[in-house]
C-alpha cells in the first residue's frame, strides 16, 4: 500500500467538505482521518470500508494503486 497514494486520493474525494464533516458522518476522530490523509498512519478494515462506502468508491481504488 502507497501511504502517499492513500493520502492525495482521500484528500482529494473530500473535495470542498471539512476534515470535520468526513470525521463526524463516519464516526471517527478529525485527528484520524487527518492521520490518514497525510499518509501517517493506515485505517483498520472496518474504516476503509467506511470510507470507500462514504465516497462511493471502492477500497481498492481508495487505497491500492492502479
Amino acid at each position: 500500500m502507497d501511504r502517499r497514494y492513500m493520502g492525495e486520493t482521500l484528500r482529494r474525494l473530500r473535495g470542498n467538505k471539512t476534515q470535520d464533516e468526513v470525521a463526524a458522518a463516519l464516526e471517527i476522530s478529525k485527528s484520524a482521518l487527518s492521520m490518514y490523509e497525510k499518509g501517517g498512519r493506515i485505517p483498520r478494515d472496518e474504516i476503509k470500508k467506511k470510507l470507500a462506502d462514504y465516497y462511493g468508491r471502492s477500497v481498492q481504488f481508495i487505497f491500492f494503486k492502479q
